[in-house]
């Protein structure tokens, strides 16, 4: 095949993936839809999920100065044979506010430099719509308001239809929390204060809105500033408006296998089904749960589709180490927890237990966004948890997948690391005997050391939970094992379940434990009951078909471990 369409990793410009030869996967069924909303509009999707390339075509389609390209650009989608009557009808603001936090100045300042010179080029670009000087006159205007007015008062006379559109319009809120310790919740309102009346500016002067976030901050008191913004971010019809769907992906999967980009022999439902556990289960509406389809993120997809195409087989690290950037986010926040609330707390029931019980709070004032009660939430927006379930009128929000899940487990492990050093070099060698060998005790014995030596567990709530967060942090270090907490096999919950991961590595051996806990005062004929107890459950995991369905050929090794405060009293692998 000539020709062959380029990957567009990391690409956001919608005419440079079209005019390029990059592989777009159309998403233009979605404007007629979003032309019969209200005219001002919010979306908010996690990073990396198409949102800055789903904006840049808004733009090549609206924008009047683009509009004889639409053949070229639009012909070959869906919208090329569907146009809408406002097609190339607008004068378009661009507005990218994470590039607003740039420059040496105070965060207005620096917002007002960069807002300013996007005026700047809209007064070159629009120029003929309006009188010879216009740009000049333009960039005459002191501050970015000023432009703002004098945009208004042209557009106004010259009958200009305006659109505007905003990436990251939540933006100010991640650089208030980055810089600021203690004064996080006054930080906050000052600056969405000074948003609030630039919003304000844009109520009434714009026709149609349309911006994208990560977190849904409203920028009003609901009594003033802008509050015509309609969010559709939970809304079912535009729950697959971003990402990828399961067809999207074997689409582009099988456009890549006939191109020959891809190893003739390769199989692309065991990609799909290599890629599922790692990057899809995203729902983001309520109602899509028994309707549509569960969601790729699109730049892991691209990441995993990149390392095939130039290696010829999948990458050796599932994850894209670019995600970090939200983990660390993540992190600033819980670093908050010294002010108010227990957003550890939370982040650990989720990772223990793989999900939580909550209301989805659909949008909130920017001062909020620290608020511990609606960091369940937060987490939703920012991808680290998705709907699953509902529970009477509660959602069940659970961790999407094992990239998202591993972020949670580093989290763990890096709260444990930082109280007392443990050699995880040593650890992963450990891991290899335990996979192949079938050596384990010396793994879980490490382990059990340096969980007795971690000061940070004793100083904190004793109990089976805590083992449990601790075995749990360590064992993900392994390359060898999907880790699942709490699998629900026939009999209830197991503790710990080492998954072994065979589409990558042929794993000899697997492991249920069984973890309990007994406290100094237990008596000898209660740790003998517990233990026996343990034992008869383990037998029964083992016995249920699923595990033998997920253990394939490997031998499956039960193993019940049972504490004394922080000591480990007694350790047996039990036959089945």
């Amino acid at each position: 095949m000539e020709n062959v369409k380029r990957l567009p990793y990391g690409v956001s410009n919608f005419v440079e993936v079209v005019e390029q030869n990059q592989y777009y996967v159309d998403k233009t069924m979605y404007l007629p839809l979003l032309e019969e909303q209200p005219g001002s509009l919010f979306f908010i999707r996690p990073r990396r999920f198409g949102k800055s390339i789903f904006l840049s075509m808004l733009r090549a389609y609206y924008d009047i100065t683009q509009k004889e390209k639409f053949e070229k650009r639009f012909g070959h989608l869906w919208i090329g044979s569907h146009p809408t009557p406002l097609q190339g009808q607008y004068q378009v603001v661009y507005l990218d506010f994470s590039r607003a936090s740039g420059g040496s100045g105070s965060l207005s300042e620096n917002f007002d430099r960069y807002c300013s010179m996007a005026m700047d080029v809209f007064g070159r670009v629009y120029e003929p719509y309006y009188y010879p000087g216009y740009a000049e006159e333009m960039k005459a205007q002191p501050d970015f308001v000023s432009k703002l007015n004098f945009l208004n008062m042209h557009s106004e006379e010259y009958g200009a239809k305006l659109y505007l559109i905003i990436d990251e319009y939540d933006n100010f809120t991640n650089i208030v929390l980055n810089e600021q310790g203690n004064e996080v919740y006054h930080a906050l309102t000052h600056a969405s204060g000074f948003y609030r009346e630039i919003f304000k500016k844009f109520k009434g002067m714009f026709e149609r809105i349309f911006m994208t976030g990560v977190s849904p901050v409203t920028l009003d008191d609901l009594t003033s500033g802008f509050n015509i913004g309609w969010n559709i971010s939970t809304d079912s019809q535009f729950n697959m408006m971003l990402g990828f769907s399961e067809t999207d992906v074997r689409t582009m999967l099988q456009y890549y296998k006939d191109a020959g980009q891809l190893p003739s022999a390769v199989d692309i439902e065991a990609m799909i089904t290599e890629m599922k556990p790692w990057y899809d289960n995203y729902c983001f509406a309520e109602e899509s749960l028994e309707r549509d389809p569960k969601m790729f993120n699109c730049d892991m997809v691209l990441y995993y589709l990149r390392h095939y195409i130039t290696l010829g087989k999948s990458p050796k690290e599932m994850i894209d180490p670019n995600t970090r950037t939200d983990y660390n986010k993540m992190k600033r926040l819980i670093q908050l927890d010294k002010l108010d609330g227990n957003r550890k707390g939370v982040l650990r029931k989720i990772t223990e237990e793989g999900e939580i019980v909550t209301d989805l709070v659909t949008t909130f004032p920017a001062m909020q966004i620290a608020n511990p009660e609606i960091f369940p939430s937060l987490l939703f927006y920012y991808g680290m948890l998705t709907i699953t379930a509902t529970r009477g009128n509660y959602l069940v929000l659970s961790i999407p997948n094992n990239n998202v899940r591993k972020q949670y487990y580093d989290f763990m492990l890096e709260e444990y690391q930082d109280k007392r050093h443990v050699n995880l070099n040593d650890l992963g060698l450990m891991f290899y005997d335990m996979a192949y060998d079938g050596h384990w005790r010396e793994t879980l014995e490490f382990i059990a050391h340096a969980y007795k030596e971690n000061s940070s567990v004793r100083s904190a709530i004793e109990g089976e939970r805590n083992i449990q967060g601790f075995f749990t942090a360590y064992l993900s270090v392994n390359a060898y094992y999907l880790l699942a907490p709490e699998v629900e096999l026939d009999h209830g919950y197991c503790d710990l379940f080492l998954m072994p991961d065979l589409l990558r590595y042929e794993v000899k051996h697997c492991y249920i434990l069984e973890l309990k806990y007994l406290s100094a005062k237990d008596t000898v004929e209660k740790a003998e009951t517990q233990w026996q107890e343990a034992v008869e459950q383990i037998k029964k995991y083992a016995a249920a078909p699923r595990v033998r369905q997920l253990v394939h050929d490997t031998e499956l090794h039960c193993i019940v471990m049972q504490f004394r405060g922080w000591e480990l009293e007694r350790m047996e692998e039990i036959l089945q």
